[in-house]
């Protein structure tokens, strides 16, 4: 099997990501690490070398890869195959979908810390460490998140950045704007997961879940709720982007219908055991959700269903407007740009913000 040799290039220093030697990588391979890192594979050929080698090129190394293929048929196993490091394990499974093979790493998993990295996307060399650190100064923090750049399909800045709150994150902040962001952002100490499995039915057999596999969107935010409602872990973010988060046009993340219906479909779950929360936040929650998917369409320029969701978002809440007035603001003008003067003229504003953006250090990792 050939080596596999990492080398990330694009910071402010030109710098070397340092690897361990084989001998040093093979000296780990039957100590339990510190953090597992968990990621979800299915049919992402494209992007799966780039993703783990940002893993491998991480400035912490204690670290195992847990690469789930939730049933691929396309030569994304070949390619995991063909990386040479014994930090590395590949698990087969036939299709569960995105919670389910986040569910099958957290059950293999012999950390102490679960990082979640989706197979589009990839990080900053300095992610582990960072939240590696954070993690041991605060104790009572269970779940560790941190800003993301947005990237194309060529790994290019588009110039759409997550910077959320921080501190103080409650159950409401999680359900009007997940604050995490996205499942490549978090690492999560593997005792929180112990305090909200539950045990469902796969396969004829009973097994501990943590993600509710009948999700195939929105899993993860039901269980960051689960997590806020019904355990006294904080959740606290780091001051850095730190995550890069690809957006593809002809993914999940660009259906808007079926995000929307399975955002309710949590809500329904939500409100069997916290009713009274939700009846306090439901309207307004619905207007950032409806924002949020009107914010994802004029990423993809498409004007006339932005309108319509920014529509849906006024109607459901006015007062959205009043309690985030920047994002509010600046999504009604980025619509009304869309639909005034078209895609070209969108397009062409976009690209200019692209290139200022791409000041901005942006990492390259080769493979």
């Amino acid at each position: 099997m050939p080596l596999f040799v990492n080398k990330w290039t694009g910071d402010q220093h030109g710098s070397t990501c340092i690897c361990l030697t084989k001998d040093e990588r093979s000296s780990r391979k039957h100590v339990a690490p510190k953090v597992s890192v968990v990621i979800p594979l299915y049919n992402t050929e494209r992007y799966i070398q780039e993703c783990i080698s940002s893993v491998l090129c991480q400035r912490y190394s204690d670290f195992e890869v847990l690469v789930i293929d939730d049933g691929s048929t396309d030569q994304s196993a070949d390619l995991v195959n063909q990386i040479d490091d014994p930090r590395i394990r590949y698990v087969y499974q036939d299709n569960r979908g995105l919670p389910g093979a986040r569910n099958t790493g957290i059950r293999l998993a012999k950390g102490r810390y679960i990082a979640f990295l989706d197979a589009d996307d990839y990080w900053h060399p300095n992610k582990l460490a960072m939240h590696v650190r954070h993690l041991d100064e605060n104790p009572r923090v269970g779940v560790s998140f941190s800003g993301s750049i947005f990237v194309d399909d060529n790994s290019l800045s588009m110039g759409v950045y997550q910077d959320p709150k921080l501190t103080h994150i409650t159950p409401r902040d999680i359900y009007l704007a997940n604050p995490i962001g996205n499942g490549s952002s978090p690492v999560i100490r593997k005792a929180v997961f112990d305090s909200i499995q539950f045990s469902s039915e796969s396969n004829s057999a009973r097994e501990l879940s943590f993600f509710n596999e009948r999700f195939r969107q929105s899993e993860d935010v039901e269980c960051w709720m689960r997590i806020g409602l019904k355990t006294e872990w904080r959740f606290e973010g780091i001051v850095s982007r730190l995550t890069y988060y690809r957006v593809n046009n002809e993914g999940l993340s660009a259906n808007w219908q079926a995000q929307l219906n399975s955002w309710l479909k949590m809500a329904a779950v939500i409100n069997a055991y916290a009713p009274s929360f939700v009846k306090r936040n439901f309207s307004m929650a619905k207007a950032h959700q409806y924002r949020y998917l009107a914010r994802r369409a004029v990423i993809s320029g498409k004007g006339a269903t932005a309108f319509k969701l920014m529509c849906n978002a006024i109607y459901s809440n006015p007062f959205v407007i009043v309690l985030s007035p920047k994002k509010t603001l600046v999504t009604l003008v980025c619509v009304s740009i869309l639909l005034l003067f078209g895609e070209r003229v969108f397009e062409q504003l976009v690209r200019l913000s692209r290139k200022k953006a791409r000041a901005v250090p942006i990492i390259k990792y080769q493979f």
